[in-house]
Order: structure tokens, then sequence, then C-alpha cells
């Protein structure tokens, strides 16, 4: 299969797509709530829903901001600026004002998870393909994330060093300088849509593999590959 598209590198997605970003939050955000003491938000117990909402906070604050970014409505600001902010957001409705707890929670992003395939897909892929890491997650958040959940790149690339987020193409020519190929010959593996359709616009080449907690393909998308599973996608290209 990788022959038949001529690939000579594979860039990875990693929040969502390598590891579960939203389940590492979640379980920062129910710690910050133990350490309140009385495990309630505005008199409920924080239960599964309450956290779940809280997550959602957390991840609206980071979208939105991130989409400001984009349409050039406030300068640039990494992953671990705008974490820390949605991290005072989920503080100030658990009432949360341990400084130590508080820090903790900010830096929930770098203690996500792998998925259950992730290592071992990788670790197969790079037997046969230069393998970069491509994340909006800020250099200090990825640098350590990379070290909690065990992902070994050949290289790992940040959006910070573009001071953009992806979407944006120049994220994505991170990738392609780093490759050092023409764009159809780098493969960009992702389990969000939006995050291929970006990749499709500079010209590379496009795999989704279905997580979780991903954003589906639509019916107009065209990505090269699609998969169920990381392994199933490496079984294909190796």
């Amino acid at each position: 299969m990788a022959e038949a598209y001529d690939i000579e590198v594979v860039v990875f997605d990693v929040l969502g797509t390598m590891v579960d970003e939203p389940g590492g939050i979640r379980a920062a955000i129910r710690e910050a709530a133990s350490a309140v003491g009385d495990m309630t938000v505005d008199d409920v117990t924080v239960d599964d829903v309450t956290v779940d909402q809280l997550l959602a906070v957390w991840q609206e604050h980071v979208e939105h901001e991130q989409r400001r970014i984009a349409e050039k409505d406030r300068a640039y600001a990494n992953s671990e600026i705008i974490d820390r902010e949605a991290a005072r957001r989920v503080a100030d409705r658990l009432g949360l004002t341990d400084p130590a707890a508080f820090e903790r929670l900010a830096t929930a992003s770098r203690r996500s998870k792998p998925w259950e395939d992730s290592l071992a897909g990788l670790a197969r892929l790079a037997r046969r393909f230069p393998v970069l890491g491509l994340s909006n997650a800020g250099r200090a958040t990825l640098l350590r994330l990379n070290a909690y959940a065990g992902l070994r790149w050949h290289q790992a690339l940040s959006a910070e060093d573009a001071r953009a987020c992806k979407p944006a193409p120049e994220v994505y020519r991170l990738a392609l300088d780093a490759a050092g190929c023409p764009a159809e010959r780098v493969l960009m593996v992702a389990a969000h849509a939006w995050d291929l359709r970006g990749a499709q616009a500079v010209g590379m080449r496009t795999a989704y593999v279905r997580r979780p907690v991903g954003d589906p393909p639509n019916a107009t998308d065209t990505f090269d590959l699609r998969s169920d599973s990381l392994d199933e996608l490496v079984a294909g290209l190796t």
C-alpha cells in the first residue's frame, strides 16, 4: 500500500490520535476535585457527569482561543498559556485555591496515556519509515508528554515553532521542511478530519485513524486511507 503512494515519511498528530488527551484532562479534573476536599461543585457531588461538564469547559476554551488565533483576533499563545487559562476556569468552578493542586491541573496535557496500539504501532512503522510527531502542543508540553506516554519519534515538532495552530498551513510546512521530500510523499495520520483537511491543503497524503475522541470524516472527505485502528493502518503500510 505504501508503494502505491510512494510514501517516504509518516507524520502523526499526537493529541487524540496517539494519546487520550481528554482522558488525561478528565483524570486531572477529578484529582483537582479531590484536592478541594468535599468533592462538590456548586453543591453538586463531583460525579462522572460533572467531570465531563468541566472537561467541556476546558475544551471549549481551548477551541475558542485557537480559533481566535487563527482569525488573528488574538496574538499567538502556546498551549501552556491556553491550558492554564482553561485550568483557571475549571479551578474557579471547583473552588480550587491550592497553588500546587492548580499547577498539577494546568499541566494535565503532559500526562495523557497512549492508546493501546500506539506504542507498538509507532515502533513497527518506525522500522520502515522516518516518523514525525506534529502537534499543537507547545514545546515543553510535547517534550514531557512524549516522555510520559513513551512515544518514540525520530523527530517531534511543535506548532509553537510556527507560532500558529493546526490547521494553519505553516504548521504542516514544519513537517514538510523536516521531511525534505515532496509533500505528496509525506503521509499525515490523524484521528481528526479537520487536521487531515489542513494537511491535504498543502499537498500531503492523508490517513484517518478512528479513535473514540476523534473528529470523523464527513461524506465529502477524500482521504487516501481510512482505518479503524492504528494496527490496521500499520499493517497496510508495512
